[in-house]
């Protein structure tokens, strides 16, 4: 998954990415369950430091350490739990609906608190949207 996307420090990627015209998306429609997607998004998620979950038969997440300086980052800055480490996470689901398939993405941090709660930090990024969207449509989906 870090090839789609790695998160180095999220304030410089916001930041620093132009602005492009078109359309970008985290959801996309489908006439037919994308099951190849599916297929390669947990293909995708086997590097060192991640880890793939089936959270329902519709939904699944990619779960990633962070690089050393972005955890560190995370954990001074939301009061995290240094004994349990900050991950990124990428969800992907799909809903059937009258034209078939709406998949939609969401990518968050999850920080432990010294409280023993979980902090859930939505992503913003329009680059990340981007990929997302050239994703889509690479495996017959349109983005919604």
């Amino acid at each position: 998954m870090r090839a789609l996307w790695s998160l180095p420090v999220m304030a410089a990627i916001v930041a620093c990415t132009p602005q492009h015209e078109g359309i970008s998306s985290r959801s996309a429609q489908f006439s037919e369950f994308p099951a190849d997607l599916f297929t390669a998004f947990e293909a995708a998620c086997n590097d060192p430091g991640e880890e793939f979950r089936r959270i329902s038969q519709t939904s699944t997440e990619c779960r990633q350490l962070l690089s050393p300086e972005t955890t560190a980052y995370l954990i001074l800055n939301f009061d995290g739990y240094p004994q349990k480490l900050p991950k990124s996470v990428m969800q992907l689901s799909s809903v059937k609906n009258q034209g078939g398939y709406q998949v939609d993405a969401d990518m968050f941090l999850l920080i432990p608190q010294k409280s023993g709660r979980t902090l859930k930090v939505a992503i913003e990024s329009p680059t990340l949207d981007r990929k997302l969207t050239r994703l889509y449509q690479v495996a017959g989906g349109t983005p919604v």
